[in-house]
């Protein structure tokens, strides 16, 4: 009996999109009769299949930059998505990833295609801070929860309306720039200079560290920025070695983080250089060779794993999720790709709350999710332990941060 009235269900499905989705979806495009159709076919098939039935799908949209300038941050974060939960309870879970190419134009593009075609519950990316930033009005008028691997704590602060959906899978640059500045205050130093990214990573890098330095008394007498596509910044170098800075500090990610370092070490540059956790992965020193030995920065536990102690909450998870990558891909991950993993457990965790109040792929789910997410407590991830609340969406604390040196070509802890 059931199957005949699944036949009449999809005969009528089909009789539904042919007639341009009669009243229902008349002056609206096929891509919405589209997303029309899953729904209903999916309120009809579990009525018929009864309670008991597995059917419902979270979807979620995975957005990477596994090609352009950002590509060596977005090639293990789109490497990772294998590695997330594909069932969660009752659940099935569906990962729809796309590549943007770096590009911000194109992220605003890959995300409307996913929230309108797609009918995601949540995105996990885009991989760039400019990207995200570029999202979040898309997001928030969809009501769509984004967890937003990036660097930029603009994404979530100050908190509002349209942040309130996005949920950040790394430490906000206050916890790293802390740690930094007070090791420039245990080691004498009193002049700083600055370069980083022209965008809303550097941005947020420089306003974060100016407040930090005028209550440590320390001078910032050197500003300069850079783009992530540039190829050179000597200019940028001369001007940084000319104010002879105690320091330098670079904001910057992937392998563009350490052009500048590369630029002043070969300037002749001796004083300290520190790195923000946008360097944190082994190509950054297989870039920067000789001219990155003693690279000061703060960043995730997984830089140095075998030196963290075993009953550090995180170590066992981000050793579970190194073996399952090596075993994949026959390398070591780089910890961007742990805050696409770190997305994958939010999600895990929220997802059953948000299930017990309404169906996936409908309004009412997403805004459950978005309301789990915010509740989120003592929920251990590869880099730390997350708690969040209503004004914070990233939700690490100390426990989320080391401060790390370069020794001999490897991550060490700086004790």
């Amino acid at each position: 009996m059931r199957l005949s009235l699944l036949g009449i269900v999809f005969n009528q499905a089909s009789d539904f999109v042919q007639n341009g989705g009669l009243i229902l979806t008349r002056g609206y495009s096929m891509k919405t009769n589209g997303v029309l159709l899953r729904a209903v076919l999916g309120a009809a098939l579990a009525c018929l299949l009864g309670p008991g039935a597995a059917l419902a799908q979270v979807r979620v949209g995975v957005v990477y930059s596994a090609t352009g300038p950002t590509s060596l941050v977005g090639i293990p974060q789109k490497n990772t998505v294998p590695l997330l939960p594909k069932t969660v309870g009752d659940l099935d879970v569906e990962y729809i990833g796309i590549d943007d190419a770096s590009d911000s134009t194109e992220t605003v593009k890959v995300v409307r295609k996913l929230i309108d075609e797609q009918n995601v519950d949540a995105i996990i990316g885009p991989t760039g801070s400019p990207n995200a930033m570029g999202a979040i009005e898309f997001i928030a008028e969809a009501g769509v929860p984004m967890l937003a691997p990036v660097g930029t704590a603009a994404v979530v602060l100050p908190m509002d309306g349209k942040k309130k959906w996005v949920f950040k899978t790394t430490q906000n640059t206050g916890i790293i720039a802390q740690v930094l500045v007070d090791h420039m205050v245990q080691t004498g130093v009193k002049t700083l200079g600055f370069i980083g990214f022209a965008d809303p990573y550097g941005d947020d890098w420089l306003q974060v560290t100016t407040d930090l330095l005028t209550d440590a008394g320390i001078q910032l007498v050197a500003t300069e920025r850079y783009s992530r596509q540039d190829t050179a910044v000597l200019g940028q170098a001369l001007k940084l070695i000319g104010a002879n800075p105690d320091a330098v500090l670079v904001a910057g990610t992937g392998g563009a983080a350490a052009l500048p370092q590369i630029t002043l070490r070969e300037r002749g540059y001796q004083g300290k250089i520190y790195q923000t956790h946008g360097a944190a992965l082994p190509a950054f020193i297989k870039l920067g060779g000789s001219h990155v030995e003693g690279t000061i920065l703060g960043g995730s536990l997984m830089l140095v794993l075998p030196e963290i102690a075993d009953a550090n909450p995180a170590k066992q998870v981000a050793q579970d999720y190194i073996a399952a990558y090596e075993k994949l891909y026959g390398e070591m991950p780089a910890t961007f790709g742990a805050n696409v993993y770190d997305a994958g457990l939010l999600l895990q965790n929220a997802i059953p709350e948000a299930a017990g109040k309404a169906r996936p792929g409908t309004p009412e789910f997403r805004a459950a999710l978005r309301d789990a997410l915010e509740q989120t407590h003592e929920l251990v991830g590869t880099q730390g332990v997350y708690n969040m609340s209503a004004e914070d969406h990233s939700g690490f604390d100390e426990r989320g941060r080391e401060l790390i040196t370069i020794t001999d070509g490897e991550f060490r802890l700086l004790r």
